[in-house]
């Protein structure tokens, strides 16, 4: 079987999830995973499906009436390992502050300089309660290799919360 990740982005629309799974479904394929969310007007998502080898050629041929009625615009790559990374550690990261441009610029570039990387991110804006404004809001999760000093991760992630006026909770991902 082969897995293929699909991108897909389109205009905000009742049906377009049922679009794509009909054209799995028509396949033999299975939708094993997918995030999915409608942002600004546009719906957008990564699907993770398995279909027949020799139906791969088939699948996304089929998927192409769906970018021709304007419905989704879709990308399909063959999907890597399935493994998951041995010896790393998982972290959450939860961060709450006043929105301003930048912040998940300066909080990546820290996690990058330290070898760790972004698993799962959501962010979002919302009205600030009394105060005004708007507060931005990020929940990640992280893997960081097992021999990473989580000491200097978290001083690194704190000072950066102090530089940013943010509030930060982090800790690993069991806690």
């Amino acid at each position: 079987m082969a897995k293929l990740v699909l991108t897909v982005i389109g205009d905000d629309q009742s049906g377009l999830v049922s679009a794509l799974a009909s054209v799995v479904a028509d396949h033999g394929g299975n939708w094993e995973e997918s995030q999915m969310s409608q942002l600004a007007g546009k719906f957008a998502g990564i699907v993770l499906v398995t279909v027949a080898d020799a139906g791969v050629d088939g699948f996304l041929a089929d998927l192409e009436p769906l970018e021709a009625e304007g419905l989704l615009d879709i990308t399909a790559v063959r999907a890597g390992s399935d493994a998951s990374p041995e010896g790393v550690v998982r972290y959450r990261l939860d961060l709450v502050g006043t929105d301003r441009p930048g912040i998940i610029q300066e909080i990546s570039a820290a996690l990058a300089a330290r070898n760790v990387s972004i698993e799962d991110l959501r962010t979002e804006t919302r009205d600030a309660p009394m105060a005004g404004g708007q507060l931005f809001e990020a929940a990640a999760t992280l893997v960081a290799p097992a021999d990473a000093d989580s000491r200097d991760l978290k001083a690194a992630i704190e000072d950066l919360a102090n530089e940013l006026m943010v509030d930060i909770d982090f800790g690993t991902a069991a806690d």
